[in-house]
């Protein structure tokens, strides 16, 4: 342990050392090098050929990566508003988890995957344990703003993102009951079938269940008995409010599970039904193609130029979130898709040599790119290393080209069926923010700060 801690302080030395040398000298040319050099010291093998954006792209952390331990043992209790009624002792190991899942760095790429999943389901199964004591399934408005508030410092206080509510698109309407009629615990167990609901959600095969989908029809039958209470809400300024309301009271079937199953329970069936949700879509925004369709469209006559245009494009997407494998797989069917109603009509993944792994953050931390399991998963922090998660698929598996002629078939009707990996999946590895790659990735935004300080400087 002495050693891993003189180690990387002297690691932490040589970053102060850079920027002291950087914000002296008028001239980056060295200090890429220096940059090059780190990097490609703890790069890990890979067959996958690095791209070549048309434009640099942006650090994967637009400010200073923080210590990677510092927030996880700051003894400074939060300030809360004395007016949440909620016990959040009830959940105090899911905190920690979710702290963790949305770390402060990270939170905003791991949203779609880890964070927002973790978050969401914690909110649940709190409110649905401290419904034993209220009676209620939801808060009232005042209630929520307040015990929200309260819930966010209690996170950014072990070291979570201080904008979980905006990058998980949280309000404190997610904590009342929104349009559905039924709040109150009796209430609900007489107007459900209990019963069922519990047998069919109790426990859930995490595999089967996206594809046969028998807890969630169970919550979607529920949440239809709930809502027919509200029927005549169903109709209103001429729009059908039906779906609204279905919704709605799916939360509330959702924290009555939280409040009759064990918490590692509901987590597991919670975070199961949100994967499953979540590998169905593919989470990434694609910006204008028409770079890629003119440098590879029908005539193409340079091949290098088309490559060198879809990995400029790809570069992009890395920028934007992690995803799982199987969200990878119809990522890249979606792009190819669009690609080819735009004129494309060459299977430039093969040409380029583009794999799904492309399609996930990277950048100086994770090189050479991370895919997700597809079954729910948890960031991990050792109190030695720091933070790392786990990624699927560190095999090279080529991005399929979709054909014109047949859509994508869905996952449950393949061998390999939801959230299963792909057949040519080999092995897990862990990676992450350990102490080298934050002061590593420190190291590199100084260099990049550096040249964008000098260059402001002196003009060019």
């Amino acid at each position: 342990m002495r050693g891993v801690v003189s180690e990387s302080f002297r690691l932490y030395l040589l970053v102060v050392f850079i920027l002291l040398l950087c914000l002296q000298d008028s001239s980056c040319s060295s200090l890429d090098h220096l940059k090059g050099s780190l990097i490609k010291d703890i790069k890990e093998d890979t067959l996958l050929p690095e791209t070549s954006p048309s434009a640099a792209p942006q650090p994967l952390l637009p400010l200073l990566a923080p210590s990677p331990l510092a927030p996880f043992t700051n003894s400074t209790s939060p300030k809360l508003s004395g007016h949440c009624t909620l016990n959040f002792d009830d959940v105090k190991s899911m905190l920690a988890v979710t702290s963790i899942d949305c770390v402060a760095p990270f939170a905003e790429y791991l949203a779609n995957v880890m964070c927002c999943p973790q978050l969401e389901t914690t909110l649940v199964i709190l409110i649905g344990r401290s419904s034993k004591n209220r009676n209620t399934l939801a808060l009232n408005g005042t209630l929520a703003k307040h015990c929200l508030s309260d819930f966010q410092q209690l996170l950014v206080s072990q070291g979570a993102n201080d904008t979980l509510q905006q990058i998980c698109s949280l309000h404190p309407e997610n904590l009342t009951e929104g349009s559905c009629p039924v709040k109150d615990v009796h209430e609900f167990e007489t107007t459900v079938d209990s019963s069922s609901l519990l047998a069919a959600c109790g426990k859930i095969d995490l595999v089967n269940e996206c594809c046969e989908q028998i807890c969630e029809n169970a919550i979607s039958e529920a949440a239809k008995r709930l809502a027919l209470k509200a029927s005549y809400l169903a109709l209103m300024d001429g729009v059908d409010h039906t779906a609204i309301v279905i919704n709605d009271c799916k939360r509330i079937v959702h924290r009555w599970l939280g409040s009759k199953l064990e918490p590692a329970g509901a987590k597991h069936v919670l975070r199961g039904l949100s994967n499953c949700k979540n590998n169905k879509v593919c989470p990434l925004v694609f910006p204008n193609m028409k770079n890629i369709t003119k440098a590879c469209g029908d005539g193409m006559n340079n091949q290098t130029t088309c490559c060198n245009t879809v990995d400029g494009y790809v570069s992009h997407l890395q920028r934007q979130s992690f995803v799982t494998n199987l969200q990878a797989l119809d990522c890249a069917a979606s792009l190819g898709l669009k690609l080819q109603n735009a004129n494309v009509s060459k299977n430039i993944y093969n040409l380029c040599r583009i794999s799904l792994k492309d399609f996930s953050v990277q950048g100086q931390l994770i090189v050479s790119g991370c895919l997700l399991p597809s079954l729910p998963s948890d960031a991990i922090l050792d109190k030695t290393t720091g933070i790392s998660f786990v990624c699927d698929l560190n095999d090279n598996i080529p991005a399929p080209w979709p054909s014109m002629s047949k859509l994508p078939a869905s996952s449950c009707n393949k061998p390999v069926r939801i959230p299963a990996l792909p057949a040519v999946a080999s092995g897990q590895i862990s990676k992450g923010l350990n102490i080298w790659s934050h002061l590593l990735l420190s190291t590199s935004i100084i260099l990049e700060m550096c040249c964008i300080y000098n260059a402001a400087i002196l003009g060019y």
